[in-house]
């Protein structure tokens, strides 16, 4: 059914409960997994980052890292890629070049004013994917 799995990871404790997920997706259907993970630019970029960590694709690669370990830990191939961008632009422009036919990214759960300011990359995502996404809620 799905043999070219995207999981979008930035480190988060969702993205780490969406890795997990992924994994267990690209073994049960011995898909090919891919991990993106962006170096984020844009609007309000720099409110979501730890202001005492400056090196944002020392992040994504130390993200994409953590996945493949993990990956590979249970036996499974995969590629590993960072882009530098808007996270949801980067992700589907990923999805597209590679022709990934299911998308695995993690969510914050989120609300009020802080969602309609700064919106959410996975709600971006599924807003704007043209293949299924699979969204994995941050654990309490």
């Amino acid at each position: 059914m799905y043999q070219e799995l995207l999981l979008a990871t930035d480190g988060s404790d969702g993205a780490r409960r969406a890795t997990n997920h992924a994994i267990a997706l690209a073994d049960r259907l011995d898909a090919r997994l891919r991990v993106v993970s962006v170096s984020e630019e844009g609007p309000h970029s720099s409110e979501k980052r730890d202001e005492l960590r400056t090196d944002h694709e020392e992040e994504a690669r130390e993200a994409v890292e953590t996945a493949e370990r993990a990956a590979t830990a249970d036996g499974l191939a995969v590629t590993t890629e960072i882009r530098s961008g808007v996270p949801q632009d980067e992700i589907l422009e990923a999805a597209a070049e590679h022709g990934s036919d299911l998308i695995v990214v993690g969510t914050v759960g989120r609300s009020g004013l802080d969602q309609l300011i700064v919106g959410s990359v996975a709600e971006e995502v599924v807003r704007n994917a043209s293949v299924p996404v699979v969204t994995v809620r941050e654990g309490d």
